[in-house]
């Protein structure tokens, strides 16, 4: 409980709990489910490797400013580490620790060959030149040149970067080593090795992970309302996507605010006004404005949290009213509120299985860099969504057998893969 008295989160919620915490909490129920020995409890709880850098950047103004940098490999038994980037300014360790082991479980729920890693700068992107960006990001790709590599630690965009940040990259790490290594890095555009699919990809997979929840449940998608908490890249994505499929999405929420259409929101006009207004949803005609804390207890079915962690929580999840959680952000639901939704019985598909397309169509460019060979959009979705399905299937398979909610079991198939690849390969 350290973190808690020497890092004080700066959010609305001011006990927000640590995610690591949150994390390790349900790692441990998984491992006493699955009988884990110590020797490989030990092994999985704790990162492979913590690397800290500080980067001296000159800005615009002929300043130097330093700014401290992270990556944390989790785990590298199944294949290289995998992770994003983000850029924020509230980034701090135990934060990074806790979305690198995130993605070692999220590749290891989806069968992909990797392991988990996550990366952080102090800074606020939104306050920095692209010229001041793009000497940050080549300072940090230098520093830690010795970690990244198409067959060592593979990052990706995350909060705060995109393509332009992986570019530069992927250009910064190839001039190291003297040849041009695309698969040093995913979420790259297009032009560079990107590959098709991949911006939907995170939403896809919420998508898809929804559908087969409602048919676990019994409900015909033409028949529920659902409620997409953030519209930026996944949320607006699993919304349009959903809306597609014939759910009436009652309500979205943004940075400015939430809104609400009890008829059903027409998502393709919303994205459009979107886009046409700086990426913001103010002022949307198209539904009423509502409060924002309000559209996680509204009346859906479905209820989609895709902006950022810990927003249901004890204090709120005795009022949500949905039948189905899909998790698309990571880490939305704090470990606290776990037994509440548990009680009431609600179904939840949990952030390392739903929101797990984005790094599987992460690997698909990885593969198709290696190959240099470029598949087709349809190849890229057919194959994501069989994945999607298969590692649905086996999570609910797991729940139903150990009678335990969805997101223990996605733990529990997770962690069973790593510990048995540690059991084949031996070595401590």
């Amino acid at each position: 409980m350290a973190a808690h008295t020497v890092y004080k989160e700066p959010a609305p919620i001011m006990d927000r709990e640590n995610p690591l915490e949150s994390m390790m909490s349900r790692f441990n129920i998984a491992a006493e489910i699955l009988g884990l020995d110590d020797e490989t409890y030990n092994v999985l709880k704790a990162p492979d490797k913590q690397v800290i850098v500080n980067l001296p950047v000159t800005m615009d103004d002929g300043k130097l400013r330093v700014f401290e940098g992270y990556r944390v490999i989790h785990n590298t038994i199944l294949g290289p580490s995998k992770g994003g980037i983000r850029y924020d300014k509230h980034v701090h360790l135990d934060e990074v620790k806790a979305l690198a082991a995130w993605m070692t479980w999220k590749c290891a729920v989806v069968d992909i060959p990797y392991g988990g890693a996550k990366g952080g700068i102090i800074c606020d992107p939104t306050t920095m030149s692209p010229g001041e960006l793009e000497r940050l990001t080549r300072a940090y790709t230098l520093a830690l040149k010795d970690v990244f590599g198409p067959d060592r630690d593979i990052p990706a965009p995350d909060m705060g970067t995109g393509p332009r940040e992986m570019a530069w990259l992927m250009d910064e790490f190839s001039k190291t080593v003297g040849a041009t290594s695309p698969a040093v890095v995913t979420g790259k555009p297009l032009v560079m090795g990107g590959s098709l699919g991949r911006t939907e990809a995170t939403g896809r997979g919420v998508m898809v992970s929804a559908l087969a929840a409602l048919g676990k449940l019994g409900l015909k998608p033409t028949e529920v309302s659902a409620a997409v908490q953030g519209f930026g890249n996944v949320g607006s994505w699993a919304a349009k996507l959903l809306f597609d499929k014939g759910l009436k999405i009652k309500a979205v929420s943004d940075i400015s605010g939430a809104y609400w259409n009890d008829n059903g929101i027409n998502i393709d006009e919303a994205i459009a006004y979107k886009n046409a207004h700086n990426g913001r949803l103010e002022g949307f005609s198209g539904a009423t404005t509502m409060d924002a804390d309000d559209l996680l207890t509204c009346d859906v079915d479905v209820l989609v949290p895709a902006a950022v962690e810990d927003v249901i929580t004890e204090h709120n999840a005795r009022d949500i009213k949905a039948k189905l959680i899909v998790e698309g952000a990571n880490g939305p639901t704090s470990a606290s509120a776990d037994p509440i939704i548990n009680e009431k019985g609600i179904m939840v598909v949990p952030d390392i299985l739903a929101n797990s397309g984005g790094v599987t169509v992460s690997y698909f460019e990885w593969v198709q860099n290696r190959q240099g060979f470029k598949w087709t959009e349809e190849m890229v979705t057919e194959r994501a969504d069989r994945i999607m399905s298969d590692a649905f299937e086996k999570v609910y398979a797991t729940s139903q057998k150990y009678k335990i909610p969805m997101r223990i079991a996605a733990y529990v198939v997770s962690i069973d893969k790593v510990a048995q690849t540690y059991k084949f390969r031996g070595g401590f």
